[in-house]
């Protein structure tokens, strides 16, 4: 679980900051948007935790193997329309599907610019022979 940590507060992180992108995009950043804010963030964060494990995301040996940098955005592509039911039953709505694809889109962007972060911060540095 340890080994798991990183990459699982990281990821909760990158959600939280496209969330908060989103919600800068459409000028809504005075405190007053927080509460709101965990309506999006809340079945995102839900969503990519359902998602992710099933493609081995939270496995260090397949976050640092750039020849699997595609499923984090996969992972997204599904969290992301769950996410957008979720929230539509929370806020007592209609899911705007247009909504669901900029979400999925801009948040599986957001987990792999993380994830490079974590990869190029986590990888083994090996000091020159001499």
């Amino acid at each position: 679980m340890k080994k798991h940590l990183p990459l699982l507060l990281g990821d909760l992180l990158a959600i939280a900051l496209v969330t908060l992108i989103g919600f800068a995009t459409h000028g809504e950043t005075d405190v007053s948007f927080l509460p709101r804010m965990w309506t999006t963030f809340g079945p995102l964060a839900l969503a990519w935790l359902l998602a992710a494990p099933l493609l081995g995301l939270f496995r260090p040996e397949i976050a640092s193997d750039l020849r699997q940098w595609w499923r984090p955005f996969v992972a997204m592509v599904f969290a992301g329309p769950l996410a957008a039911l979720l929230r539509a039953f929370l806020l007592n709505t209609v899911v705007i599907p247009l909504f669901a694809v900029v979400l999925s889109g801009s948040a599986g962007v957001g987990m792999v610019v993380w994830r490079a972060i974590w990869w190029h911060v986590s990888r083994k540095k090996v000091p020159p022979k001499i």
